[in-house]
């Protein structure tokens, strides 16, 4: 298993001393998404030992994430196996010792604690996520567990940033003119228009509509960090065949 010494964790102010962490890339030389390079034993252990870096024996709690609003209540931890994972892009817990993951590579991994209460959360945020309700529905999970919404904060990790992340007419049809507060100008391409979109912004701006009164957006770019972070859509600029994925993480001591 890779050394914890070895792993890019970045931390939010806003989780205080709850057990969390944003992991990166560490280089290029980790990879914790099943989907993307490598050998499916060594994704899996190193997600073991990335777990086990946020509370010493700590099983991973990770679904199979389709971009869709569901969430799942974790009682009890699956195997985390590349196949046969519940499937959902939020989790939920108030049992301590287990450590919920999210895998992302420029969506928006989101981590939620009820320190109070004693109830965590995670969810798997890309515009369609965010868009299709995920990040509300993770808080209402967490308040049938016992979580108060006035006690929930928030922290949005490594995603990619406004600048990054150039659209078209068509991906700006989805949204509401409410939402058009997150969309800025980009030169026209092949006479179309463009914009760049604020996915973080347009995820804490939901949070806070939600009712969440601490939000903190830690502000690292997956598309340009490119020593620190995997990206979807640099891979896919750069003609990659694969890419691969960071993993963010949340636990009760």
């Amino acid at each position: 298993m890779a050394e914890v010494s070895a792993f890019d964790i970045l931390r939010a102010e806003a989780l205080g001393d709850i057990p969390h962490g944003f992991f990166g890339s560490s280089g290029g030389a980790h990879q914790f998404g099943y989907g993307g390079p490598g050998e499916v034993s060594q994704v899996r252990n190193l997600r073991a030992a990335a777990a086990s870096a946020i509370v010493e024996g700590a099983p991973l709690a990770a679904p199979h994430q389709v971009h869709s609003p569901d969430v799942v209540a974790v009682g009890e931890p699956w195997d985390d196996a590349a196949e046969g994972r519940p499937v959902a892009d939020g989790l939920v817990t108030v049992n301590s010792g287990i450590a919920l993951g999210i895998v992302t590579a420029d969506c928006a991994p989101v981590l939620f604690a009820d320190e109070k209460h004693g109830v965590i959360g995670a969810a798997h945020a890309g515009w369609r996520g965010a868009h299709g309700g995920v990040l509300e529905n993770t808080l209402d999970a967490m308040e049938a567990l016992g979580a108060s919404r006035a006690s929930i904060v928030a922290a949005i990790g490594p995603t990619i940033a406004v600048r990054s992340y150039e659209v078209d007419a068509p991906f700006r049809d989805h949204f509401t003119e409410a939402d058009f507060v997150h969309f800025r100008p980009a030169p026209v391409r092949e006479g179309k228009p463009r914009w760049h979109f604020d996915l973080p912004g347009y995820i804490a701006a939901r949070l806070a509509q939600a009712g969440l009164q601490t939000i903190q957006d830690l502000g690292r770019d997956t598309f340009s960090q490119v020593e620190r972070y995997h990206s979807y859509r640099r891979a896919t600029h750069s003609g990659e065949p694969n890419y691969g994925r960071q993993i963010s993480m949340i636990a009760i001591r």
